[in-house]
């Protein structure tokens, strides 16, 4: 590098699940960083397909990428911290294995970052409804805000640059499988001095259907309930001014919630007890400021219902779903017809 100084490591921590269809294409995109000091740390968690073998491959063809599996699965928040404990880096980025991103990512992030004086940057994202915004920086309570809104960055870690020294102090909490990565994001920022934004499209989601977002409730998943609660009590006291948008977002969850109890069904077959926890849930954080915020005002008719009665929800619910999947049928009748 001659006289230029050497940038800082960046470790790039991957948690891999059964994706071998996804990752080489996700890992060719961040072997091609700009960036020139990276380290890439790939945590098979138990993988049932190829996955793990080509992260085998691919650590034995580059030195930069070092592959650890796991001998049981223990979710992708156990994968994160592993890789976290095993990074070397300055500096982390995470990223998903069934996604890409552009070859600048981590060396815009950094400038972003560094140029701020901030301990976390993020970057715009494609592939998920995210509603972006102006090239900014934010001090610790203006991005508490833009967490509870998701505007102009998203709840999930990914897309994002950390200093080292916030992870490893607060990892991520291994016994909340839904809603995790807000309540990570919220303990992160609590403590971060200042957040840099830069609205550049460098990560690219993948929608993949059958994922865990859109499969039925089960007790995992309502590990969500303990994550609204952390983070809508502790905001209430040290964030007043994100309050209701968190309230907001808990209303959201639990309605989606209710959503997926009734289309897929739940653990055990027991949709009616699972609607009556998500009902008390949203007794519990409801406010009529944190409705009129809901941007969907169908959305916030069914939080309403559910919160008078989980058997008026269930059956509203059960109607809408038959009605828009027989819509969907016909639609794709017509078209083959055509």
């Amino acid at each position: 590098m001659g006289m230029e100084q050497k940038k800082p490591l960046i470790s790039v921590i991957m948690p891999v699940y059964n994706v071998e269809k996804y990752i080489g294409k996700c890992l060719d995109s961040i072997l091609a960083q700009t960036y020139p000091n990276i380290e890439i740390i790939l945590v098979d968690d138990a993988s049932t397909d190829n996955s793990g073998r080509i992260c085998d491959e691919y650590a034995a063809r580059d030195f930069r990428i070092q592959a650890v599996h796991f001998p049981e699965n223990r979710g992708p928040s156990a994968a994160r911290n592993e890789g976290v404990c095993r990074g070397k880096g300055e500096f982390i980025s995470f990223v998903d294995s069934d996604d890409t991103v552009e070859p600048d990512l981590l060396e815009k992030l950094f400038q972003s970052l560094k140029e701020n004086g901030a301990d976390m940057s993020a970057c715009g994202a494609d592939g998920i409804r995210l509603k972006s915004g102006p090239a900014a920086v934010f001090s610790q309570k203006e991005a508490m805000c833009c967490l509870a809104r998701g505007i102009p960055f998203n709840h999930v870690p990914w897309g994002k640059l950390y200093s080292a020294g916030l992870l490893t102090q607060h990892p991520f909490q291994e016994d909340i499988f839904y809603s995790e990565d807000l309540l990570f994001l919220y303990e992160i920022l609590a403590r971060a001095r200042r957040v840099s934004y830069l609205p550049d499209i460098l990560y690219h989601y993948t929608h993949r259907e059958g994922s865990q977002v859109q499969s039925g409730v089960d007790k995992k998943k309502l590990t969500a309930l303990s994550a609204q609660d952390f983070v809508c009590e502790d905001a209430s006291a040290r964030f007043p001014e994100a309050r209701e948008d968190f309230r907001q977002l808990a209303l959201e969850v639990d309605r989606c919630l209710a959503v997926l109890a009734v289309k897929n069904g739940c653990q055990g077959g027991n949709t009616f007890q699972y609607l009556k926890i998500l009902r008390a849930n949203i007794r519990r954080h409801f406010s009529w400021k944190a409705l009129a915020l809901c941007p969907d005002k169908k959305a916030g008719v069914s939080i309403l219902i559910l919160y008078v009665s989980a058997a008026a929800f269930w059956g509203i619910a059960a109607i809408s779903i038959c009605l828009k999947e027989g819509v969907q049928k016909w639609s794709r009748i017509n078209r083959k017809s055509a």
